[in-house]
């Protein structure tokens, strides 16, 4: 009986190492063919792969140097997660993952995303979403120092930074009825969120319907914790020669703006919890509960000042 057990111990270990090794292969197989593809635009360089029993899989190490750009982009990891490693010898399988069906939830893992503030290729990104958002130029020392219009690499090095470091997770949960988008975002001594965001429906019916697809937002959550740069804009705007009571303004006017970029006017239920979040609170969360399912296209159809009350929106600060 011993030797029977040691000995399905040890088929069980050489499975597992065979799985293993054919995964990581297939999965090295896939990059390295990703990389030559990419050879004419990027410089894609990484260390290895790696997966564990509870079902994570990674490309590790990871250093992208874009065409025309001296700067990297480093990565400590990058890759997919799942319920066990099972799952990910199924989805490796196209032709199973079809028959089985999704696992219960699929996650997509993006850590120690390191981009310098003084990178090339950061300058051009901060510029593209300047006009992207229509502005050409920002110079107002209010808009600057809560980075209205996203921070400026001057800005950032103003307020401390030397790396912009970002975390990422995204797990999507697929129901009978419903499927949701659960968030963590983080970069390191600014901000984190964490963001649930329920779609009505189910995932692979309503992927189907290809361009005639109109997601249906059935209930959102997002959890905004500050880690410093609240403290550091405050003392940024001040350097810029705002009094306290600017600077107040100067962000509840920022956070107004995030609003209408999204066709939303804010109202008390919302600025009033921010004013709290401002004054000391460290977390500001955000709720989205329409009384039905209602599609984003929607929404744009109301007025400003009608979708707080549409999407039953709200917020609390602690």
């Amino acid at each position: 009986m011993k030797n029977l057990i040691i000995g399905m111990i040890v088929l069980g270990v050489l499975g597992y190492g065979g799985a293993k090794l054919y995964l990581h292969n297939e999965v090295t197989n896939a990059m390295d063919q990703a990389v030559l593809m990419a050879s004419p635009f990027a410089k894609v360089q990484y260390d290895g792969v790696s997966s564990t029993l509870s079902g994570e899989l990674t490309i590790d190490e990871l250093q992208i140097r874009v065409q025309g750009y001296r700067d990297e982009i480093n990565i400590d990891r990058i890759g997919i997660d799942t319920p066990s490693f099972i799952s990910l010898l199924q989805i490796s399988d196209f032709a199973s993952m079809q028959s089985d069906g999704m696992p219960k939830y699929f996650g997509f893992i993006v850590e120690g995303l390191r981009i310098p503030v003084d990178a090339d290729y950061f300058k051009d990104i901060y510029a593209f979403g300047l006009e992207a958002r229509g502005v050409q130029e920002v110079s107002d020392p209010a808009a600057v120092c809560t980075g209205r219009y996203g921070f400026s690499p001057d800005s950032l090095r103003a307020l401390g930074y030397q790396d912009q470091v970002a975390s990422l997770s995204m797990f999507i949960r697929d129901e009978t009825s419903r499927f949701t988008f659960d968030m963590n975002i983080s970069l390191q001594d600014m901000w984190d969120l964490e963001a649930s965001v329920t779609l009505a429906g189910n995932m692979m019916s309503e992927l189907s319907k290809g361009a005639m697809y109109r997601p249906k937002l059935g209930d959102m959550q997002l959890e905004y914790t500050d880690r410093s740069l609240k403290e550091r804009v405050v003392d940024y705007c001040a350097q810029l020669g705002l009094s306290q009571l600017e600077t107040l303004r100067a962000q509840l006017d920022s956070f107004k703006y995030v609003g209408e970029s999204n066709g939303i006017e804010f109202d008390e239920y919302m600025l009033d919890p921010y004013k709290e979040f401002l004054n000391g609170k460290s977390t500001l969360v955000v709720t989205a509960r329409p009384n039905e399912p209602i599609a984003f296209s929607q929404v744009d159809l109301y007025k400003p000042s009608d979708v707080p009350a549409l999407l039953n929106l709200e917020a609390i600060a602690r």
